[in-house]
């Protein structure tokens, strides 16, 4: 059994017991999430699409950590114009256990 749910404007596939890193939830750690904006519902033998979101389905997770995400680095650069800019960001993101499936 798996779903499709949409959070932090992505959308992710998950099973019982899968990690995901998603965008931050503002939730303290080892607290419940509840995700309601599930785009579609597999048991395996049948299928639940939503118009957009399925009506009644709920993915529960716990929050395990928040993470940080590898390091992206920005170089601008133009040759014989003496420009260079060179720029490092990492996101933040919340990792969090699929714990139940409810259909």
């Amino acid at each position: 059994m798996y779903a499709i749910i949409e959070t932090g404007g992505k959308q992710y596939r998950v099973e019982e017991g899968d990690v995901i890193d998603v965008e931050l939830l503002g939730i303290e750690a080892n607290g419940k999430v509840e995700f309601k904006n599930v785009l579609l519902w597999n048991t395996g033998s049948a299928a639940k699409v939503g118009k957009p979101h399925v009506d009644g389905c709920v993915v529960h997770g716990e929050l395990m950590q928040e993470v940080r995400g590898p390091k992206v680095i920005s170089f601008k650069y133009k040759k014989r114009k003496n420009y260079r800019r060179k720029v490092g960001h990492r996101q933040n993101y919340s990792r969090v256990k699929i714990t139940e499936i409810k259909g």
